[in-house]
């Protein structure tokens, strides 16, 4: 098992994660009865993606002694109704000052597309990416 969830009433869960024991607490959002004092499922969903491309690009590009310490990332999840889904993920990816080559870019660009999460998403929810070097 990776995780265990508990419903612990008024619209919020109890997350573990089974291996380090970190706990996580979701709330339902504003816009659908909940009161927004936490990540709503959605929220985590649209954050997982950022953070899947992050991490995979610290991996991938660390074998070219290339680090990302410091890349920030700021997520914008856009709903949409009938059936209510997540529309569109924006993702801004913030990147340390490393001068960058072409090569490199385009690297840190394609890894960031065919990350993990990225890849497992339904075709029609729109990612939209957008580095800043």
């Amino acid at each position: 098992m990776t995780s265990h969830i508990e419903y612990t009433g008024n619209l919020h869960c109890e997350l573990t994660h089974l291996l380090s024991g970190i706990r996580v607490e979701t709330d339902a959002p504003p816009d659908n009865q909940g009161k927004g004092e936490a990540f709503s499922p959605t929220d985590l969903c649209a954050t997982s993606l950022a953070a899947c491309m992050l991490t995979t690009m610290a991996i991938r590009i660390r074998d070219r002694g290339i680090s990302i310490d410091g890349a920030r990332a700021e997520i914008t999840k856009i709903m949409a109704a009938d059936p209510r889904r997540i529309r569109r993920i924006e993702v801004r990816l913030f990147m340390p000052k490393n001068n960058y080559s072409e090569a490199d870019k385009k690297l840190l660009v394609h890894i960031a597309d065919t990350c993990p999460v990225a890849l497992s998403l339904h075709p029609e929810l729109e990612q939209a990416v957008e580095f800043v070097w």
